[in-house]
């Protein structure tokens, strides 16, 4: 039998017997009689017997009550510990935590104010764990590593759809871009390849308004003193079938909407284009709208950022005749006799 008190912390295991089931975390509000009651954090509560409460019931340790920033510091370290240590920081607004030297992000879904100039300012060259967990902290852990070591070093960013890997990755280049200190149109070019990159290989999916259909690999090349001197972008999986067809709730690829909301008339026509509800290709799913932000504005965007990235007029031309192209391919039906 286990011995609690009221307002004591506890672990209780559901004992459903399925294959995730975890212990979850609660407190203890009624210890008498032979009976213990739990409310969890959902604030429901769970009756248990005493005599059976040595299987069902935990004690927890004082880390996994207050939470921690690093989970390396977490003394009953397990799957719910960490869970309920995340869920713990969420509810404080504290979406980053450390484990070690990894990096774990809780999507928010709402904008930050934690990503300002001066929130770059205040991470710059400050040793690794002296400052509450972010993004930033990191890859200034690594940008000082690679200058003191003279050594390659790597980021990876994994996570589910829809756990920000995308905006991490910004966040990563935006950092890197402002400390290597040169502010030249090399880091102007490294940052606005974003808009084309997510434009001609992001979607909007029934988990994600701007989901990434492919993997991409960015290599920054410094020099001696820090300084950004160019970068190779390489991609690779791109979600091809999604061109020719897509899921209920589910858009074709952000560049089609974003180029029939954002050219002239003149342009529209002279491309044989109108609206986005008359292709084939871009109504498959039954969704033509996207609330990552107005088209026609995104659509400029990406135009910015070719001038940026040195392309040329034709090039540009070529790209949206090729664009029409597809959209009207799509649109002619064969039939034939036997």
């Amino acid at each position: 039998m286990v011995i609690v008190a009221k307002g004591d912390h506890v672990w209780l295991d559901q004992q459903k017997g399925g294959e995730f089931d975890l212990p979850i975390a609660g407190v203890v509000t009624f210890s008498e009689k032979g009976e213990i009651v739990v409310i969890d954090d959902n604030g429901k509560e769970h009756p248990v017997s005493k005599a059976k409460s040595d299987k069902v019931i935990k004690i927890m340790h004082p880390t996994s009550i207050q939470g921690v920033e690093d989970m390396v510091n977490l003394d009953d370290l397990q799957e719910s510990s960490i869970l309920h240590n995340l869920q713990l920081r969420f509810d404080n607004n504290d979406i980053y935590t450390y484990i070690g030297t990894i990096l774990v992000a809780v999507n928010p879904y709402e904008p930050q104010s934690i990503y300002t100039a001066e929130y770059i300012q205040k991470y710059q060259d400050q040793p690794f764990g002296d400052l509450p967990p972010h993004i930033y902290a990191v890859t200034n852990h690594v940008y000082n590593t690679m200058k003191i070591e003279h050594a390659d070093q790597c980021l990876i960013i994994s996570g589910e759809s829809g756990a920000g890997k995308t905006e991490s990755a910004k966040l990563v280049l935006q950092y890197l871009a402002t400390i290597s200190g040169k502010n030249s149109s090399v880091e102007q070019q490294i940052l606005e390849a974003n808009p084309i990159l997510e434009a001609f290989g992001n979607a909007k999916t029934i988990r994600n308004d701007n989901s990434s259909r492919f993997g991409k690999y960015t290599e920054i090349n410094f020099n001696d003193y820090g300084i950004i001197e160019g970068a190779h972008v390489e991609q690779y999986l791109l979600e091809k079938s999604r061109i020719v067809n897509q899921m209920k709730d589910e858009r074709n690829y952000h560049i089609f909407y974003r180029m029939l909301a954002g050219l002239p008339s003149s342009e529209k026509a002279r491309l044989q284009l109108t609206k986005a509800t008359d292709y084939f290709y871009l109504t498959r799913g039954n969704c033509t709208t996207c609330q990552d932000g107005d088209e026609k504005e995104l659509f400029n965007h990406i135009n910015n950022a070719m001038e940026v990235l040195n392309f040329n007029t034709d090039e540009i031309k070529s790209i949206f005749q090729v664009l029409s192209g597809i959209l009207n391919l799509g649109n002619i039906q064969f039939s034939g006799n036997l």
